[in-house]
Formats: C-alpha cells, structure tokens, sequence
C-alpha cells in the first residue's frame, strides 16, 4: 500500500517535472516539423491507398474478364500466344517471273 502510494507521487512529480520542461517544447517543434514534412512530401492515407487497391483489383478483373471473352470471339484461347518467327525457305511461295 505504502509503495503504491510512493510510486504514485513519483510518477506525479515526474509528469509535472516534464511538462514544466523544456522536452515539451522540444516535442512541440518535432512534432511541427514532422508534420509539415509529411505534407510537402504529398503523402496518401492509408484509407486512400486500400480504396485505390480495391480499384486496381476490379480493373484487373474486369480486364481479365474482356481479354478471355475477346479471345473466344476471335476463336483462339485467351493463353494463345502470335509467334512472329519468319517462315522456312520451304514454305515461302515463289512467284515466276513475267518477261517483258
């Protein structure tokens, strides 16, 4: 009981002592500055960023949903990838030549 009490009255001494400090004020500008250095650096809030998330993932489900129906349109599968390899000299057509 009796060290509780003491504990107590330490503790109220040490939050007057430190608010009749000079750390008040120091905690006073650093926040300040902090403050104003969040904001010119344009930061977003976390509120901000998870909306913006949400966003994302349905443009991408959305863009997943066209991409397969575009290709069951044009009749390929939405995995099917254009080769743009040149043709073998066996396979190129030759054209004969007209004389004039």
């Amino acid at each position: 009981m009796i060290g509780k009490k003491i504990f107590e009255e330490v503790s109220a001494k040490l939050s007057e002592t430190i608010a009749n400090s000079p750390a008040k004020d120091v905690e006073k500008n650093v926040k300040s500055m902090l403050g104003s250095a969040f904001n010119r650096m344009d930061l977003i809030t976390r509120e901000e960023f998870d909306i913006q998330q949400q966003v994302l993932i349905k443009t991408r489900t959305k863009l997943a949903e066209l991409e397969a129906r575009l290709a069951k349109l044009e009749g390929g599968s939405p995995l099917e990838q254009v080769e743009t390899v040149a043709p073998d000299a066996d396979e190129v057509e030759t054209v004969p030549e007209q004389k004039d």
